[in-house]
């Protein structure tokens, strides 16, 4: 279902971002590039400012200075606008509806190239053409590639919280966005179900050239899945680049990873 996107050298570039909240500067003149395709990461100490630059990244939040997606500058556009353009994510809680099923939630991804409308869509109701069936089976098959074939006719609210996740980092791929925003997707999920989640998606990008920017607890799972890394540290940017130098760099040690960290990595 994907189409092979068109990549350009640098997907994201953020350029002097700030924001505050009450008077509180929340993030202070943040400026930092993100290679197109791949999945690349947005680490650092609690209250950093992580969820505050996907925010505004993605114009849930009113922002000072540039975003771009691909040479396209988005920081006028509202949230809708964005999301039209090519930019999707998910939150630290995953947002669905609690009423429908899995597989309606996922639909939920596509209603803007649903020429019906997805509440016809969802219901089966006269009017849903061809092009409404393959999204369907799109989102099917989705749902199968993040281990949920067996759940896309279960209620959302009787899913586990790492399933409810799933479901929204699905319906979000059905959008077929240029760049993903992931918040925290590893929350819920084991070790190993966090790595295969990431994997997917990592697979999904490779494959359809799709850029993937997560924020993440899991400094070893980030290492290991990004080929970039945003280091954050009191709303200000830290460090930027190659994981193994992000990882390597004192201040990054200094302010978030910790010795134990070169000691595991020595």
């Amino acid at each position: 279902m994907f189409d092979t996107l068109v990549t350009h050298d640098v997907a994201l570039r953020v350029d002097s971002l700030g924001v505050s909240f009450r008077g509180v500067r929340a993030l202070e003149d943040v400026s930092f590039s993100i290679p197109a395709g791949g999945v690349s990461a947005v680490i650092g100490p609690n209250g950093a400012g992580k969820t505050t630059l996907l925010n505004c990244i993605s114009g849930v939040v009113r922002h000072d200075g540039t975003v771009e997606l691909e040479g396209r500058d988005l920081s006028r556009l509202r949230a809708d606008r964005r999301a039209a353009l090519g930019v999707a994510r998910t939150f630290q809680t995953p947002l669905v509806v609690p009423e429908l099923t899995a597989l309606e939630n996922v639909l939920l991804g596509a209603h803007a190239r649903l020429r019906g409308g997805w509440i016809g869509s969802i219901l089966r109701l006269p009017g849903v053409g061809s092009d409404e069936a393959a999204i369907r089976a799109h989102a099917g098959d989705l749902l199968a590639k993040l281990g949920l074939a067996r759940s896309d006719a279960r209620r959302v609210d009787s899913l586990a919280h790492g399933d409810r996740r799933r479901v929204e980092v699905a319906r979000a791929l059905l959008a077929e966005p240029r760049l993903l925003l992931l918040d925290e997707p590893a929350a819920g999920l084991g070790a190993e179900e966090a790595g295969e989640l990431l994997d997917d998606v990592g697979e999904f990008a490779r494959e359809t050239g799709m850029t993937c920017v997560l924020v993440e607890h899991d400094v070893g799972l980030v290492m290991r899945v990004s080929r970039h890394v945003v280091v954050l540290d009191a709303g200000r940017l830290l460090v930027a680049g190659p994981p193994a130098q992000v990882a390597a760099d004192p201040r990054v040690v200094a302010a978030y990873l910790g010795d134990d960290w070169v000691g595991a990595t020595a």
